[in-house]
């Protein structure tokens, strides 16, 4: 196993990169104005499962397949960028609407999961990083699997720990954001934010 000071520039590197703006705290945004805490706790809990997901296509290697094929990476990513986008125009087009917290929970929680769990899983970016950054704290002289497992593990234990303080923290910020022309505004800057996302996605390279 790795030594404790060998990991401190993987804690360092995990937290700034789960901190860093990017799809899925723009996702968050979007829901927590859309549908409150709840849905945004159930994204949330999609975006973590979708980090586990990959870390273990990375320690059990079925990563190697979207790697080192061009075109399931590219058909990853492309499906990963539309979903994006439509996350997006969604958000746009609810900015027309009235809040709405009284609607069927279960099923908005349910979708909430859905698209926080997808939003992840087509996006290759997590597993590229999953991939290229966990194997520099292996010790290849222990089991690189259960390893591998941990680290990954620790980096869905970050998300879960911040995404949920970043949810609030919107949620803290209700009275102003909820004024209605504030909230129109900010719901079509977070759909713009989605959008672009998408786009810088299926313009990206390996």
């Amino acid at each position: 196993m790795p030594s404790l000071i060998s990991l401190v520039p993987f804690v360092v590197g995990s937290v700034l990169v789960t901190i860093a703006p990017g799809p899925d705290m723009a996702l968050i945004t979007r829901q927590v104005l859309a549908h409150g805490q709840r849905v945004a706790r159930a994204t949330i809990a999609g975006n973590v499962t979708g980090v586990l997901v990959h870390t273990l296509l990375v320690a059990f290697g079925l990563s190697a397949v979207l790697l080192a094929s061009v075109k399931v990476f590219d058909a990853v990513k492309i499906a990963g960028a539309a979903y994006l986008v439509y996350l997006g125009v969604l958000s746009i087009r609810h900015a027309r609407r009235p809040v709405d917290h009284a609607g069927p929970v279960a099923r908005s929680r349910a979708t909430g999961y859905r698209q926080g769990l997808f939003s992840t899983l087509l996006n290759p970016k997590p597993i590229l990083f999953l991939a290229t950054f966990l194997p520099q704290f292996v010790n290849p002289d222990g089991n690189v699997t259960l390893q591998v497992l941990g680290l990954g593990g620790f980096h869905a234990l970050v998300a879960a720990a911040w995404l949920p303080v970043y949810a609030v923290f919107v949620g803290r910020l209700h009275v102003i954001l909820m004024r209605r022309r504030v909230r129109m505004w900010l719901e079509r800057a977070t759909g713009a934010v989605l959008i672009s996302f998408g786009l810088r996605l299926a313009l990206s390279h390996r």
